[in-house]
This record gives C-alpha cells, structure tokens and sequence, in this order.
C-alpha cells in the first residue's frame, strides 16, 4: 500500500466558514472525508493533517521523507512567503504536488507568486475541493510509474 500525506496549511481548518465565494461551502471535515474514502478506492493509505503554524508544516515535510511515497501540500498563505516550506519541499525529493483550491491568478496581485511551485512536480489551482480528488488521483499514478 501506498502512503501520501496531504499538508494544509493557514485558514484551511475553517472551511465552510470563510469566503465561500472562493473556497465553496465544503468543510474541512468533508474534504477530509471524501480525500480519504478516495484514498481507499485506490488502495493508499492518507494522512490528512492541518497546521496554521509555518514550522510545524516545515517539520511535518521533513518527517515525511521517512514514511511516505508522496506529499500534496495546500500551504495556503505560506505558499507566496515561506521559504522555509519551499526548502523542506526541496530536500523531500519525491513526487509532490502542490495544491489551492482557489485559483491564485484570479486573486490579488499578492497571491500570483507562489514560492514552491518550482520545487515540486506539480501544481492544480482553481478547481475547488475537487483538486484534491484530482490531486490523489494524480499522485497514485505518479507513485505507480515511478515519475518524479
């Protein structure tokens, strides 16, 4: 079996609750949910975890090195000021993907730099809580084939 860890950073524990008109009205519980029961369809085990606070994701990354094939990361609003996050993503060194279920370009100025995509093997933004379905779909078949 398979093991991936999806990373969610700032703000996302209170989904549901906060600018429906960017996130949808799916809570945080329901995402969790619905990525773990499409976890299980596809035979790999998910962590699902959340931190509003920079280093515990840092730590979060490091400690993934060890146990898991594969890394999706929402880092939210660390992912136009965190280099740190950026670091840890580099030195993770296995298929990793980069997620935001708003489409950051679509956003203010600030969010359209985003400090991690040049690290990671991929990016889905603007799709909603549905990019993380697609994420884990897109992972399990990077983990198969054995791509970077």
């Amino acid at each position: 079996m398979k093991n991936i860890l999806i990373i969610n950073g700032p703000n996302l524990n209170l989904l549901g609750e906060r600018e429906q008109s960017q996130y949808g009205s799916i809570t945080f519980d329901q995402l969790k949910k619905n990525c773990l029961e499409k976890a299980n369809e596809l035979n790999i085990s998910l962590d699902f975890v959340q931190s509003n606070v920079e280093g515990e994701i840092v730590t979060l990354i490091q400690e993934a090195r060890k146990n898991y094939e594969g890394l999706i990361i929402n880092a939210a609003g660390f992912t136009h000021t965190s280099v740190a996050i950026r670091d840890a993503l580099d030195i993770f060194k296995k298929p990793s993907i980069e997620l935001h279920i708003s489409n950051i370009y679509k956003r203010e100025e600030f969010r359209h730099k985003s400090m991690i995509s040049a690290v990671v093997t991929g990016v889905i933004c603007g799709l909603g809580a549905n990019g993380y379905i697609l994420a884990i779909n897109a992972m399990h078949e990077l983990i198969k084939n054995g791509n970077k």
